[in-house]
């Protein structure tokens, strides 16, 4: 962002956006605002499902596998959806590009590990668990390698800011 956008805030900013950009920003208010609903739904059925499998049945044993499974399954489609809205939001405040490759890598990391949660052993080959291993480590590395490259740009940035 320039300069001159820092210091401005509401009607101004959208004013000094170009048309490319206000599109932009209208996209990610859409597909935030449909993320929202999505969480919510995704909440609403997961409070059904403790409720109504713990208080009103009384078949919710935590202890079951399938059990176990199911419910953090859906706790991570969760927060799958609140950390994918979430970097939507940053977006809107402008204060990056509309990729973040950290949290793009992030968010795939939180759905392999949820696809670690919901995986029947038992039931899957040992080549897709390799896989999923395999796959949850290279995005580890590349986390680090971005997390890294994001550092050693802020140091950059801080020693110049520095030497003025």
């Amino acid at each position: 962002m320039t300069d001159r956008r820092q210091n401005l805030t509401g009607y101004a900013l959208w004013r000094s956006l170009t048309f490319y950009e206000k599109f932009e920003q209208s996209v990610v208010f859409v597909l935030t605002l449909l993320i929202a609903l999505i969480v919510l739904a995704a909440l609403w059925h997961l409070g059904v499902l403790v409720v109504v499998s713990l208080l009103l049945v009384d078949v919710f044993d935590p202890i079951d596998p399938a059990v176990f499974q199911t419910v953090f399954g859906a706790i991570f489609t969760v927060v799958i959806a609140l950390e994918f809205k979430r970097s939507l939001l940053v977006v809107v405040e402008r204060r990056f590009g509309i990729v973040q490759v950290r949290v793009v890598v992030m968010i795939a990391m939180l759905a392999v590990v949820r696809k670690f949660i919901i995986l029947d052993l038992g039931q899957t080959e040992a080549l897709k668990v390799l896989a999923l291993g395999a796959a949850m480590l290279a995005l580890g590395v590349v986390y680090w390698l971005v997390r890294d490259q994001d550092r050693r740009e802020a140091e950059t940035a801080a020693s110049n800011v520095d030497e003025r």
